[in-house]
């Protein structure tokens, strides 16, 4: 049996039919047009349809990108089809809680550790700690579901997530220029470089990072992505190179320094310090370098720079997420205070239980940032 009715005012007829537990319809129009005596020659002209619920166009809708994500049916990283997959997946939840939690432990100790807050070194520290610890908690979204944050996917950050990393980054690249310029000139350093100008500079670069954000959501698409690709393609190849320059130049001013000094236990910590400064420096290399030459690559041929699956599967991505596991590592092992604050303050209860027996709390000469040697106090 069929239920003739009008769709779209008096000049549309449709034919409703249920076949089994699918609903069509077919479009008449044309049909009754074509005189009683033809119409069994012009049945081709039905058209079938699913009939969809009122207000809703006939015609099926084109899926776009700002479809929302919800139905897209976001899942895991990969599909839990396999051993290796699972794997995969709980890699991804431990490095997140990895970063999470040793970032979030050294910017608690900072915190509690008064003389640790009077040193400008540790303003960066705490610096990079917050935004990785932020990066820590969007990489629960980026790097264990399926995401892709590019800019037109419906699954993006709204680039706030790559901005966290962007931050570590730059606080870095900071941290690394402070030093040398208390390395090269300490008298100097400790006259401009007051406490309040440190924070005025931390702030700077935090204010930067959320404006070129906003800009980024204001802005269309094709804006956005011309502007990005501009400024990556041109502050990577820059901060790189400084960044090569400033820790070269850096580990000749220390060492020609530590000849002058006669042999002494200090003169020994001093060059441990160098030593860690030059494993820093490569190893924060190791894990940026990649996706800086591959995103100079791609934008200069003109290429697409978001070639795998998903954030969570793409390497070039991961390893500067390993990266800001290994930075707070390596603060609590170059710094003794820290480490103190740490094991007797921070994580206190796990101490107790282990009977560890924390270092005293004489201060260390640590790198700040990533690659940083402390000739005097700052």
């Amino acid at each position: 049996m069929s239920v003739l009715e009008e769709y779209s005012g008096p000049q549309r007829c449709f034919d409703s039919q249920t076949r089994g537990s699918r609903t069509v319809w077919r479009d008449h129009t044309a049909f009754l047009k074509v005189p009683p005596s033809h119409r069994l020659t012009a049945l081709p002209l039905l058209t079938v349809r699913p009939i969809l619920p009122h207000g809703f166009s006939p015609v099926p809708a084109k899926l776009t990108n700002s479809t929302p994500f919800r139905s897209m049916g976001l899942g895991p990283v990969l599909p839990l089809t396999s051993l290796e997959n699972v794997l995969f997946l709980l890699f991804s939840v431990l490095l997140a809680t990895a970063i999470v939690f040793l970032n979030a432990s050294v910017f608690a100790s900072i915190l509690l550790n008064r003389s640790l807050r009077e040193e400008n070194r540790c303003m960066y520290m705490l610096s990079t700690c917050l935004s990785d610890v932020c990066s820590g908690v969007s990489y629960y979204y980026c790097g264990v579901l399926d995401v892709r944050d590019s800019y037109d996917s419906p699954t993006r950050t709204f680039y706030i997530a790559p901005t966290f990393l962007g931050l570590s980054y730059m606080a870095i690249l900071a941290a690394q220029a402070d030093r040398y310029h208390a390395v090269a000139a300490p008298f100097t350093y400790a006259q401009r470089m007051t406490r309040g100008r440190t924070l005025a500079v931390v702030s700077a670069y935090w204010f930067y990072a959320f404006v070129i954000v906003a800009v980024n959501n204001l802005v269309t698409v094709g804006v956005a992505k011309s502007v990005t690709s501009i400024g990556t393609f041109v502050s990577n190849i820059f901060t790189v190179v400084i960044m090569i320059g400033l820790n070269v130049r850096l580990f000749f001013i220390a060492k020609y320094q530590l000849e002058r000094e006669p042999p002494s236990a200090e003169r020994e910590t001093k060059r441990a310090s160098i030593y860690l400064i030059v494993v820093v420096a490569v190893c924060f290399l190791i894990a940026w370098l990649p996706i800086f030459l591959h995103v100079i690559v791609c934008n200069f041929t003109g290429a697409t720079c978001y070639t795998f699956r998903n954030e969570g599967t793409d390497p070039l991505r991961v390893l500067p997420r390993l990266n800001a596991v290994l930075t707070p590592f390596l603060y609590i092992r170059g710094c003794a205070a820290l480490r103190h604050t740490l094991l007797t303050r921070v994580w206190r209860a796990s101490c107790r239980a282990r009977g560890v027996n924390p270092v005293g709390g004489q201060k260390s000469i640590v790198p700040s940032g990533q690659a940083v040697f402390m000739v005097s106090k700052t």
